[in-house]
């Protein structure tokens, strides 16, 4: 039986751990041909090999998402290969070390708007055009509960994912003429490589988040790759500019 993204093309920039790996194996799984991009190299040949491995169609492309070229430069790959581009996840995100606002370091909150929000939206500023000449397509940015409420120490991280929001609303309005429909996901503490750095560093912090969280645990990336999939579906096909908390309920805790 054909899966419910037979033949699609799925692009999933930060693909190489964590969510986007994740999310990356169940496009494949669902029979879409996926496009892994990330700075890192190795992770995302590993991501595409696992896809190989489970007989689905993938390719890594290294890519800086705050690099205009590089954006640019994959878009055009992805359509000299697929020809299309049906589905987006845009999910490259780094964290910075916990500090007073006053305290960050001028290239410390320029490298974090630089990753998160510059990337996101250069990300959609090439990917929109050809969702634009197909007449459709859904985007999902990647964002945080941490852009629907305050995080202290985290003035840089907030901004950035606060500013996705935005964007996200935005461009939901602009495109939806076109046929494109763009949402965001807000997840709270999912186990992936930066959270368990963030563990490491602080695990005070962590414990009280957990403490905190209704259902007692951190989601898992898979938890999240599914309500990517499900907002890429026809089954959310009245879905649009939505900001989706996907945090066990920690943000009405």
């Amino acid at each position: 039986m054909a899966g419910r993204s037979q033949d699609k093309v799925f692009l999933v920039t930060g693909g190489a751990s964590g969510i986007g790996r994740a999310t990356a194996l169940l496009f494949a799984r669902e029979g879409a041909k996926v496009v892994i991009a990330d700075i890192s190299q190795e992770g995302g040949r590993q991501t595409a090999q696992e896809i190989h491995q489970i007989g689905g169609k993938a390719m890594f492309v290294p890519t800086d998402v705050s690099k205009a070229h590089d954006v640019e430069a994959l878009m055009k790959q992805v359509i000299e290969v697929y020809g299309r581009l049906d589905f987006a996840l845009n999910n490259v995100g780094i964290g910075h070390t916990s500090s007073l606002t006053h305290e960050i370091p001028e290239e410390m909150w320029d490298h974090v708007i630089s990753v998160n929000l510059k990337g996101i939206w250069l990300c959609m500023k090439y990917e929109l055009p050809q969702m634009m000449k197909q007449g459709s397509g859904v985007i999902v940015n990647m964002s945080s509960i941490g852009g629907l409420i305050g995080g202290p120490g985290l003035a840089a991280y907030g901004a950035s994912k606060g500013g996705i929001n935005q964007l996200t609303k935005v461009t939901a309005l602009e495109y939806a003429k076109f046929g494109i429909r763009i949402n965001a996901v807000c997840p709270s503490i999912t186990m992936t490589p930066l959270t368990e750095g963030s563990v490491k560093e602080s695990p005070d912090t962590f414990k009280a988040m957990i403490d905190n969280q209704p259902l007692g645990r951190p989601a898992q990336p898979e938890e999240m790759a599914s309500v990517v999939f499900w907002l890429c579906s026809d089954e959310s096909s009245y879905v649009n500019g939505v900001c989706l908390p996907v945090d066990g309920g920690y943000t009405i805790a």
